[in-house]
C-alpha cells in the first residue's frame, strides 16, 4: 500500500482520486495552480503545493515543478488523472527514476497507444478495424485539404497526444479548415505540450463503446463494457454499463 499519493491533476478527477484514497486511509497531495488555491480538490487533500501559474504548461504541465512537489512531501506515488500529463510517456519515464511509483501505464505502453496515431498503426498492423483518414500526422492546410477532400466532408481533426476531449475540432466544409486546423494545433500545444494532430471521418451520432481493462503486476480483468455516447465537446458526461 502506497504511504502519500501525490495526485497531478484538477477538477472533477482530482476530487475522484483524493476521496478514494481516503477511503483506504491513504493521506494525498494535491497540487495546483495559483488560481486553483481553494479549489474542492485542494481543500479534500491532506497536503497542497503551488506549482505554478493559471497557464496549464506554467503548472499542470510543469513536470519539474511536480516532481519538486513529490519531493517536498516525500510522496511516493503520482495518480495522473485523465487529460494533461496522464499520457505523456515522458513523464511516467521521469516518475520511474525517480523511483516513485506512477499509477497508469508504464512509458513504453505509453509511447505505443497514448500517441494515437501510433496506436492506429499497430491496430492496422493487427489487422483490426480503423476510421478513415490520414495515415499519420497533418502538418499544412495544403495537406489536410488533400485527406479531408479524399475522405470527404465533415470531418474532425485531432490531437494525436490528446485526451479529455482537448484539441479536437469538427470541420464540416472546406472553408473552414485552415482556421481548424490551426485552432486543434494550438489547444494541442496548450494542453499537451504536442501540436501533432491527424484527422478522421466524422460519424454522425455514433455509438461509442468501450471495454475496460484493469490490470496490476499479477492480473488483468476486463470490467465489461460501457457506453459513453452521451457526450458535451467531446467529452464523456455519462458511462452507463452493460451497454444497452
Amino acid at each position: 500500500m502506497f504511504k502519500k499519493i501525490l495526485v497531478a491533476n484538477r477538477g472533477e478527477i482530482a476530487v475522484r482520486v483524493i476521496r478514494a484514497c481516503k477511503e483506504l486511509n491513504i493521506p494525498t497531495v494535491a497540487v495546483h495552480s495559483d488560481v486553483d488555491s481553494d479549489a474542492m480538490h485542494v481543500r479534500l487533500a491532506e497536503e497542497s503545493v503551488c506549482i505554478g501559474s493559471h497557464k496549464p504548461q506554467n503548472s499542470y504541465l510543469n513536470i519539474p515543478a511536480i516532481m519538486s512537489a513529490v519531493d517536498l512531501t516525500n510522496a511516493d506515488a503520482i495518480h495522473p488523472g485523465y487529460g494533461f500529463l496522464s499520457e505523456n510517456p515522458h513523464f511516467a519515464e521521469i516518475v520511474s527514476k525517480h523511483n516513485i511509483k506512477f499509477i497508469g501505464p508504464s512509458a513504453e505502453i505509453m509511447k505505443k497507444m497514448g500517441d494515437k496515431i501510433e496506436a492506429k498503426k499497430i491496430a492496422k498492423k493487427f489487422g483490426l478495424p480503423i476510421i478513415e483518414g490520414s495515415d499519420g500526422g497533418v502538418n499544412s492546410p495544403a495537406e489536410a485539404k488533400k485527406i479531408s477532400s479524399n475522405v470527404g466532408y465533415p470531418v474532425l481533426i485531432k490531437a494525436s497526444a490528446g485526451g479529455g476531449g482537448k484539441g479536437m475540432k469538427l470541420v464540416r466544409k472546406e472553408s473552414e479548415l485552415d482556421a481548424a486546423l490551426s485552432m486543434a494545433k494550438q489547444e494541442a500545444k496548450k494542453y499537451f505540450n504536442n501540436d501533432e494532430v491527424y484527422i478522421e471521418k466524422y460519424f454522425e451520432n455514433p455509438r461509442h463503446i468501450e471495454v475496460q481493462i484493469l490490470s496490476d503486476k499479477k492480473t488483468t480483468i476486463h470490467m465489461g463494457e460501457r457506453d459513453c455516447s452521451v457526450q458535451r465537446k467531446h467529452q464523456k458526461l455519462i458511462e452507463e454499463s452493460p451497454s444497452p
